[in-house]
């Protein structure tokens, strides 16, 4: 087996369009090197590099957030399982809320979501003279505030 793998290579392995390698490229998330026709090649390691980048974006994080989680790796080093570890305990209280808010959203989904429209014929969460309008723009009930 070859210690670098071609652009198509890597794609191909963790299931991700060609241009998103280059995306990843040009964001500092991933490098690689040339080769004397000016192609790119990727050591393997990339692989793992993606797959953090893949969960990551799987479970809410922005591209930002990983590249700060990528970031506190010494010398840009592929995260290992303990820093997978490290990092996914740092995110938790974040996605239990977003669980938590999940499923208020589910529970909620069949009655009214507060956005003031009052064109159902029967409301679950009555909203008289559009009270959740005055609480701030969206769904107000699903972001959190209790029906009056």
């Amino acid at each position: 087996m070859d210690d670098v793998l071609t652009i198509s290579e890597v794609a191909d392995r963790c299931g991700i369009a060609t241009s998103a390698v280059r995306y990843y490229e040009r964001r500092g998330l991933i490098s690689a090197s040339r080769t004397d026709g000016n192609q790119r090649r990727f050591a393997r390691e990339t692989i793992r590099r993606i797959s953090f980048i893949t969960a990551a974006q799987a479970v809410g994080r922005s591209l930002t957030e990983i590249e700060a989680a990528l970031g506190e790796l010494p010398s840009g080093r592929t995260p290992t399982p303990d820093d997978w570890s490290v990092i996914a305990e740092s995110w938790r209280p974040r996605l239990d809320e977003q669980i938590q808010r999940l499923t208020a959203l589910r529970d909620k989904l069949d009655a009214c979501i507060g956005c003031g429209c009052l064109s159902f014929d029967r409301c679950g969460i009555y909203n008289v003279d559009d009270i959740a309008a005055r609480r701030g723009a969206g769904p107000r009930y699903l972001l959190g505030d209790e029906p009056a």
